[in-house]
């Protein structure tokens, strides 16, 4: 027998859109099944097959793909799992066995994007493949699966905004987040765990003062931060796949993905009401590497730039040779 489970409505108030009945999952004869869980493997084939692409075009063996998928994965969901808890261990303490359970969410990309080019520098030498070429076809198969797995967090109602009443301002039932969120729970109790945040436990009571009652049900508004990344990161997407054909030098598209996904991630996380943070600090951890990879991707852009242009121009030798010809 097929159910589903938490199934609630997801409004867009402001463009007229309610989508009812929403669940996080399905149950096969007894045996549950996260949609977070199943985005993120279609987010995987998705990444293999551009990558794979992305292979054919810089003139590397499309084969190599199917080799690095299986350690890629492993590693990347490995790396995404323990930048998580790393960062939010408070969750996962009174039962560390919870970390290895991912059908309810809780994966960092960044963890993923160490954990997979860690094991693609791994790859490249052992299979003596030059490392910046491979990782212009690798990075762009995250970012597909970035564009994909971000619809997980949607079915899952987590990674949201600060309250807004912008076009895209989306309501989801309280019952289905974290009970900071929800306005029965004491002020008092949102205070305490938020004592050393004033920015997140601001943000968090205005969604709360902002709650509606429709139906019966009680619904908080909020920015759809999943939507933004998805939609940005198809742009970014979209821009590395007509770079691939004026590639000026390996590594290109890669750094492109490094900066393009920094600026998009550093934007983003202003307005996130969950970010991981840096011990008991008020500094999101991302923010912070969101601007280290930024800057640190764009100067070596700049250089490999710089010297490619030195290297294209001709000599005054072969100036004058072309003249005299």
């Amino acid at each position: 027998m097929l159910t589903s489970f938490l199934a609630t409505d997801i409004r867009f108030p402001n463009i007229g859109i309610v989508l009812r009945g929403i669940g996080n999952g399905i149950t096969i004869a007894g045996f549950r099944i996260a949609f977070y869980g199943m985005v993120i493997a279609f987010g995987m084939i998705m990444g293999y097959l551009v990558a794979e692409w992305f292979l054919k075009q810089v003139g590397l063996n499309p084969d190599l793909a199917l080799d690095f998928v299986i350690w890629g994965v492993l590693c990347g969901v490995a790396g995404a799992r323990a930048y998580y808890c790393i960062f939010n261990w408070s969750s996962f303490a009174d039962n560390p066995w919870s970390v290895l359970n991912l059908r309810t969410g809780g994966l960092a990309i960044y963890g993923g994007i160490i954990g997979g080019v860690g094991s693609a520098l791994v790859f490249c030498k052992i299979k003596k493949v030059n490392v910046p070429s491979f990782l212009d076809c690798g990075l762009p198969g995250i970012c597909i699966g970035q564009i994909i797995g971000r619809w997980g967090n949607f079915f899952n109602r987590e990674a949201f905004g600060t309250y807004t009443n912008s076009l895209f301002a989306m309501q989801v039932d309280v019952s289905e987040v974290n009970s900071y969120f929800n306005p029965n729970t004491s002020q008092a109790i949102v205070e305490g765990a938020y004592a050393n945040q004033p920015t997140l436990l601001a943000n968090i009571l205005e969604i709360r003062n902002h709650a509606v009652v429709i139906d019966g049900a009680t619904y908080i508004q909020v920015q759809p931060t999943f939507l933004y990344e998805s939609v940005l990161n198809l742009c970014l997407l979209i821009l590395m796949i007509v770079l691939v054909k004026h590639r000026r030098f390996n590594g290109q598209i890669a750094l492109t993905y490094l900066m393009g996904y920094g600026t998009i991630r550093f934007v983003i996380e202003k307005f996130r009401t969950d970010p991981l943070l840096i011990g008991n600090t008020s500094i999101p951890v991302s923010r912070l590497l969101s601007a280290v990879l930024l800057v640190v991707s764009l100067v070596i852009y700049v250089i490999c730039f710089v010297r490619t242009k030195k290297h294209e121009a001709p000599t005054a030798a072969e100036e004058k040779a072309e003249e005299v010809v």
